[in-house]
């Protein structure tokens, strides 16, 4: 796996081939839309030609052939794709809303519970105001690594940080098992599962590295441990990597915590819910006058 030095390559090296999907899942949603505006835009623009210049058409059939083709191909994959898509996301929506926030209680566990374990997590009293400020901290990179290396040269934080990897990678597989084939029905709830699926994938990696470097009494982790591939692929793991790899996780965590959070309430507006409660309240005072 790589560390943070190895993100940090000459941008004209060339890379290893990664998984094809958009940079985030809003450039997604654009990207698809641009597509069906483009189909509309060049079968309108067939449409006018035909009209102004239909004896250049008739004199070149073959090339007139060939351009309908594409156009009726355009139509296919990027209108009726987009509008089937968008029937298919309005219908799994309110489930598709329920999963993002167990994808998000997810998240938001890991990058939590790695600043609690390198003694960052904030105390304030309202639950908003913390979440804010772990924000920031865990967005402040170098104050972040430097905490996290003391954590893994200690010998009691490096096994606090093992036993809570343990737990936040269980955790992680459990609701990635729950729930990713229901968010695969939908390409846009497909690219929010695939990012999770990489953030419990890095935290997997590590403990099971862990595991393997110093095998705890469960025999269950232990087999674990013994047959993970990542144990095969990073035979070292030195402090310095340890807590390199925790900051990347640790920041992919929280950047994933806040871009699921702001689809989620988009897919399903916190007005619609009000709305719902409103009607829900009005029809139980209803009920109960006629009672």
């Amino acid at each position: 796996m790589p560390t943070v030095s190895d993100l940090l390559v000459d941008p004209m090296t060339r890379q290893p081939t990664g998984p094809r999907r958009a940079p985030s899942v809003r450039s997604y949603l654009r990207q698809t839309r641009i597509m069906a505006i483009f189909a509309l835009a060049a079968f309108a623009g067939g449409v006018v030609s035909d009209f102004t210049n239909g004896s250049f058409w008739e004199h070149h059939a073959l090339l007139s052939g060939l351009v309908a083709s594409v156009i009726v191909v355009i139509l296919s994959l990027a209108v009726i794709n987009e509008l089937l898509e968008r029937r298919r996301r309005q219908r799994w929506s309110v489930l598709a809303q329920y999963v993002m926030f167990e994808l998000i209680r997810s998240a938001r566990m890991i990058w939590s519970g790695i600043l609690e374990v390198a003694g960052l997590l904030p105390t304030q009293n309202g639950q908003e105001d913390s979440i804010d400020a772990g924000i920031q901290i865990v967005r402040d990179t170098s104050r972040l690594s430097t905490a996290l290396r003391k954590v893994v040269d200690d010998a009691d934080g490096r096994a606090r940080l093992h036993a809570e990897v343990a737990f936040l990678a269980e955790h992680a597989d459990e609701v990635l098992g729950r729930w990713a084939a229901v968010m695969l029905n939908v390409e846009v709830y497909a690219e929010v599962i695939d990012r999770h699926v990489e953030l419990a994938g890095e935290i997997a990696w590590i403990a099971g590295l862990l595991d393997n470097s110093h095998p705890p009494d469960d025999l269950r982790r232990q087999r674990r441990a013994r047959s993970s591939p990542a144990t095969q692929i990073q035979s070292d793991i030195g402090g310095e990597w340890l807590a390199d790899r925790m900051v990347v996780i640790t920041q992919l965590a929280e950047a994933l915590d806040q871009g699921t959070l702001d689809l989620a309430l988009k897919v399903v507006p916190v007005e619609w819910w009000q709305s719902r409660l409103r009607t829900k309240d009005s029809a139980d005072l209803a009920s109960n006058e006629v009672g």
